[in-house]
């Protein structure tokens, strides 16, 4: 979640109402629909990570103060008109109680084959997997993990065909230096390759398509709005074989997007689920939005 800034949107509450600018991303995507949902149906917030069903209705989303929320998402053609979903749930400890405090910045969200979840936490940096809301259990982390700046750490979480992790850290360091990703695999977490860091742009979510293709969903705030990009990637065993960039917008486009979560419809095409975070300020607000790979 964006903390630093909450006072600088607070002044500029205003702008994040003007109108939005068409998505800059060429013939790559094509933009469906947008849908709020208000905090009253769902008494939460700060949503961070994303899950979809293969066939892109049902899905479970993940507040950055440790709920999970499933439900369904309902559309009308390729628009998304309704959302219905049950009552959140508390992630909870080791020891059988709800996580509070500093254990308790839940970010990103991986579920593998078999059901069983993978969450990565700011703060305290970690991932740990669930059968469920409850007693979890921890993967081992490697010392570099505690280098991790302590709003800056694992947002987005991914995992591939093989049940491999993969995640990597929100900030880098410096604006000229790639974002190490890191692969958990046999037990053990290992950093592979670096992706390299264009502009202002930092990683907060990501997912594995059913082409086997690797997406990052990264955002930058501006100042006085939120600005995203996705961009998909190929990897090999030690590198990365391709890149391109399908999105980016310019700011007050959509909310702050921190969830993604890639599938494929009816018709062949990959969609791109994307869910904001409202830093649980008024002004701001919980979205899903929705766009659909044209490449």
């Amino acid at each position: 979640m964006l903390r630093t800034q909450r006072a600088a949107l607070g002044a500029c509450v205003s702008l994040l109402f003007l109108a939005g600018c068409v998505a800059q991303s060429g013939d790559k995507v094509e933009f469906l629909s947008r849908l709020d949902w208000p905090a009253q149906a769902h008494d939460l917030g700060g949503f961070s990570g994303l899950e979809l069903s293969a066939d892109g209705r049902r899905f479970i989303a993940l507040s950055d103060r440790a709920s999970l929320v499933e439900g369904q998402l309902i559309r009308t053609g390729p628009r998304l008109t309704r959302i219905e979903q049950d009552a959140p749930r508390p992630l909870q400890n080791r020891s059988g109680t709800p996580l509070t405090g500093p254990q308790a910045d839940s970010e990103g969200l991986a579920i593998g084959p078999d059901g069983q979840m993978f969450i990565s936490f700011e703060g305290d940096h970690r991932v740990w997997a669930y059968t469920g809301p409850n007693r979890p259990k921890p993967l081992d982390s490697p010392r570099a993990f505690l280098g991790f700046a302590g709003n800056g750490g694992l947002e987005a979480l991914a995992i591939d065909d093989q049940g491999r992790l993969y995640t990597l850290p929100e900030r880098s360091g410096q604006l000229i230096h790639p974002f190490p990703v890191w692969r958990y695999d046999l037990g053990r977490w290992q950093q592979v390759f670096s992706i390299p860091r264009h502009g202002g742009f930092l990683p907060v979510g990501a997912d594995f398509g059913p082409d086997g293709l690797f997406y990052l969903l990264e955002r930058e705030f501006t100042g006085l709005a939120f600005r995203s990009r996705v961009r998909r990637f190929s990897f090999g065993e030690d590198r990365i074989l391709s890149e391109e960039t399908l999105l980016e917008t310019s700011a007050h486009k959509h909310g702050n997007l921190e969830g993604l979560s890639v599938w494929r419809d009816e018709a062949g095409a990959i969609r791109l689920t994307m869910i904001s975070d409202d830093n649980f300020q008024g002004f701001q607000r919980s979205e899903f939005v929705e766009y659909r790979v044209t490449e």
